[in-house]
């Protein structure tokens, strides 16, 4: 079944000047997605338009067969799509808890639910619930890190939009993060994943999608894409 249809999309920051050019994608429930390409080709753009950042000049986006365009990100949050941006996004001088709080404002009149959310990413994340009392500007790059995913799991989302997990990480916080993203996953929690890491994002996910100057010129298993990774190394992503 696919949880998200991205058809046709078209769309760029001013208008006449497209990033995304045709772009066509499909997640299945309850996959792990990756989409991968150089600087520069759209990737964390079309992110940004899923979650309603960006307005689509053409094309379509559905999620659960129903179109989301002209939706807010507030009003797409609470579909069920959540969005880790780039970088850290926690507020530093709140505590761990108060920062995954904040993630369950969809539901915030509801103690119980908010309870049980707390619990669950407390399950999920261990070094997180043992640091729920701290503030958020003394955890390290890593924890920090993982409580941004964290914040966002904790409205039990359908869909989690990821981008770039691994930038400004050493590369052995960037395998513990992945480590708890496929922990998420495991939970039921559906991932689009966009990552220069290729290595990574190739050897997590179970399909790939290649963006290139704002379209799509690959796409297969993760099988098919270490097979040629070197193939793609040498010819598209050199210096990404």
């Amino acid at each position: 079944m696919s949880l998200l249809s991205i058809q046709d999309i078209s769309c760029g920051y001013f208008e006449g000047i497209d990033i995304l050019h045709d772009v066509s994608m499909d997640v299945g429930e309850g996959s792990f997605t990756g989409i991968i390409g150089p600087n520069g080709a759209g990737k964390s753009t079309l992110l940004k338009t899923i979650f309603g950042f960006l307005t689509y000049r053409d094309g379509e986006i559905l999620f659960i067969d129903e179109k989301i365009r002209d939706l807010s990100p507030f009003q797409i949050k609470k579909l069920g799509i959540s969005y880790i941006p780039q970088g850290i996004n926690n507020f530093p001088h709140m505590t761990v808890r108060e920062n995954l709080l904040l993630g369950a404002w969809t539901f915030k009149g509801d103690k119980d639910r908010m309870r049980r959310g707390l619990e669950r990413v407390y399950d999920i994340f261990p070094v997180i619930s043992s640091k729920r009392n701290h503030k958020a500007e003394f955890l390290s790059g890593g924890e920090a890190k993982i409580l941004s995913i964290a914040k966002e799991m904790i409205s039990s989302p359908r869909l989690l939009l990821v981008d770039e997990p691994s930038a400004g990480l050493a590369p052995k916080i960037v395998s513990y993060v992945y480590e708890f993203l496929r922990r998420s996953h495991e939970g039921g929690t559906t991932i689009l994943l966009v990552d220069q890491n290729i290595n990574q994002a190739i050897e997590n996910s179970e399909y790939l999608y290649m963006l290139e100057m704002g379209s799509v010129s690959l796409e297969g298993s993760s099988q098919m894409f270490k097979e040629k990774l070197k193939e793609i190394i040498r010819d598209s992503l050199i210096g990404a």
